[in-house]
């Protein structure tokens, strides 16, 4: 009867352990759950946090800190400083024709709400824009209808090639081939990637994170020593646009008496 008894107060201890081991790890796993689902289930438009944004949908092509990746860098004051905030929303909402720059709005066909776009372009201006880091001095206007003198048509051929051979012929070639020190502009396969927007933006601001320099060193070579004009700029992606035909004769350069 004792041996029994002994064995009867075995068996309760034990269900009364088995019950108290069930109930704590039913509590953990239900626990783990809820922490689970609150990590794995935020819903992409929920995603408010710059750096996230950034990371998963610009760094690709703009590179993981803003430069340094096959797209011209956002992380470059001077490009904050001419770009317009309404423009900068827009790029990045629409995209850019021409280009590899897609939509991002979630109209346009992209994975971005309209406060996620205005996160991101509000974390690229106040990351990265630094009005004294932009350069002293007038700056160029970033869209070429915003010029009054600006064209879009090789009506100043011979100024255009004047600009190239004293401020481009030394890195990209005697006619754009390419050279030691930087790649052929005459590549109907690259400018089909380039909008004339998108040249315009480059000669402005240069590649800063490649050593490409930009529109006040550019201008440095011309004699005349002085940044390039709106018009300068206009003239000089009117006429590398123009190589976008691959079957167009190379025209002679010569190198600027003037620059104007």
């Amino acid at each position: 009867m004792k041996a029994t008894h002994e064995i009867s107060a075995a068996s309760k201890l034990g269900l009364r352990t088995v019950a108290i081991l069930f109930l704590l790890f039913a509590a953990g796993i239900s626990g783990c759950g809820r922490r689970l689902a609150q990590e794995r289930f935020e819903r992409p438009e929920d995603v408010r946090n710059f750096d996230e944004l950034f990371a998963h949908n610009c760094s690709g092509c703009h590179g993981a800190a803003g430069r340094l990746g096959p797209a011209p860098p956002l992380n470059d004051p001077l490009f904050l400083a001419i770009i317009p905030e309404a423009e900068l929303t827009r790029v990045v909402s629409q995209g850019r024709t021409a280009t590899l720059m897609p939509p991002f709005a979630r109209e346009q066909g992209g994975p971005l709400t309209a406060e996620q776009i205005a996160i991101l372009v509000r974390g690229i201006r106040s990351k990265w824009s630094n009005a004294e880091a932009a350069g002293p001095g007038p700056l160029p206007d970033y869209l070429a209808s915003s010029s009054a003198t600006a064209t879009t048509s090789l009506e100043n051929k011979e100024i255009a090639l004047q600009v190239f051979g004293s401020s481009c012929s030394t890195c990209h070639g005697s006619h754009g081939q390419g050279g030691k020190e930087a790649g052929a502009l005459r590549d109907p396969a690259l400018l089909s990637l380039l909008s004339e927007q998108a040249l315009r933006r480059i000669v402005i601001t240069g590649r800063p994170d490649l050593g490409m320099p930009d529109f006040r060193r550019l201008g440095a070579m011309l004699p005349a020593g002085q940044p390039l004009t709106n018009q300068q700029i206009s003239d000089v992606v009117a006429l590398v646009s123009s190589w976008r035909h691959p079957h167009e004769p190379a025209a002679p350069l010569h190198k600027s008496s003037g620059g104007q």
